[in-house]
This record gives C-alpha cells, sequence and structure tokens, in this order.
C-alpha cells in the first residue's frame, strides 16, 4: 500500500508539473500573437532630440549652396517634383533621398571634372518640405516642419486631439516608407519632414 501511495503522489506531480508547463506555454503563445496582430514601430522609429538621424533630402527642401570664393556658383535651390536641383556649371542634380554631405561631395566631384581644383562646398537647408498631420486633431492638413518636432508639438500645432481622438498612440508613415507604424504619444516619438501622422478614433 506505501508502494502504491508513493507513485500515486509521483504520477500526481508528474501531471500537476506537466499542466503548468502547458499553461505557461500557452499565456506565451499568447502574448507572441499579441505582439503580432498589430504593426510594432521600426528600432529608429523613436530618437531623442540630441541624437536625430542623419537628414535626407526631399522634394520641397530649400538649401543654399555655397561654393567657397566662387559667388557665381553659390545661391538658394529647391529640390523640385522631380527631386532634383539645377547648378550653374552642374546642370540638374538628384537632391532627393541623399544627405547634406553626400550632396556636397556629389557638387564637389562635378566641379573638379574640369571646371575647379579642389572647390569647397558647404550645403545648408533654408526651408525643410512640410509634414502631414490627419485624423482626429481639430485642424488636419500640411505644416511647416521645426527642427526637433515631436508628436506632441505636432499635434499641438494641428489644435490638439478632438474629443473622439485616440490620445496614447497614433500612426506615422514615414517619407519613403509605404506602411504606417504605431507610436506612443511621447516627446520621445518624433516626426520628420514629410511623415504623415494619422490620429485614430478611440476605441471606447
Amino acid at each position: 500500500m506505501l508502494v502504491w501511495s508513493k507513485f500515486g503522489r509521483t504520477k500526481s506531480r508528474l501531471l500537476l508539473d506537466g499542466t503548468r508547463r502547458s499553461l505557461v506555454v500557452g499565456i506565451a503563445a499568447s502574448l507572441l500573437a499579441g505582439c503580432a496582430s498589430a504593426p510594432s514601430a521600426p528600432p529608429s522609429a523613436t530618437a531623442s532630440p540630441e541624437s536625430p538621424p542623419e537628414y535626407v533630402l526631399g522634394t520641397g527642401d530649400r538649401i543654399r549652396l555655397t561654393v567657397f570664393n566662387e559667388p557665381s556658383l553659390s545661391g538658394e535651390f529647391e529640390v523640385d517634383a522631380s527631386g532634383a536641383i539645377s547648378i550653374p556649371l552642374v546642370g540638374s542634380l538628384k537632391a532627393a533621398g541623399v544627405t547634406q554631405r553626400q550632396l556636397e561631395q556629389e557638387i564637389s566631384t562635378k566641379l573638379s571634372a574640369g571646371y575647379m581644383r579642389d572647390p569647397r562646398v558647404n550645403v545648408e537647408i533654408l526651408k525643410y518640405r512640410p509634414f502631414y498631420i490627419i485624423g482626429e486633431v481639430s485642424k488636419p492638413g500640411e505644416y511647416p516642419f521645426r527642427n526637433g518636432m515631436n508628436i506632441i508639438s505636432a499635434v499641438a500645432v494641428a489644435g490638439g486631439f478632438n474629443y473622439r481622438a485616440n490620445d496614447q498612440t497614433v500612426l506615422i508613415r514615414r517619407a519613403g516608407q509605404t506602411q504606417e507604424y504605431s507610436y506612443p504619444v511621447a516627446t520621445t516619438t518624433m516626426v520628420y519632414p514629410g511623415d504623415i501622422v494619422r490620429v485614430a478614433e478611440r476605441l471606447f
């Protein structure tokens, strides 16, 4: 009887351990399924104002080009609808999709090819292309971008949330992306030129 009693207790413990393992596995699977159900922001989705990603030029940006000791080549230029700028001696040059430093290097290379020896080139952004905010805000529309803008200041520019708004998360489609991602309404969620911010309606 003692042997059977010990066997019974051992069997009960094994069954209990098996039930606990199944429960843990089930909870983990549910959590994973919940995470996969909504698109989360990519790794570069949020950034502190102190460490913004390097800016990429796009249509609507206006730059000041300075070629040192060559005032006739310097001036202000806007990236047109085709993503290009037209510069004396250089001609039409693709600007959309590159950084300031990359554009400087490209212009310098072009000027070095038979025009100038060791040109010194500087590109400065004078005006950024706008961002857009739609959905449940008081004044949806197009707005000028300002350096250091985060989602809270962007919503404030658009008159704030309306009474239907989900004020915990927003959906943002970054310039050049085809999908929008969910971001928290926090000062660490930055807004960049060309972004489309959508404020959804709250569920309850």
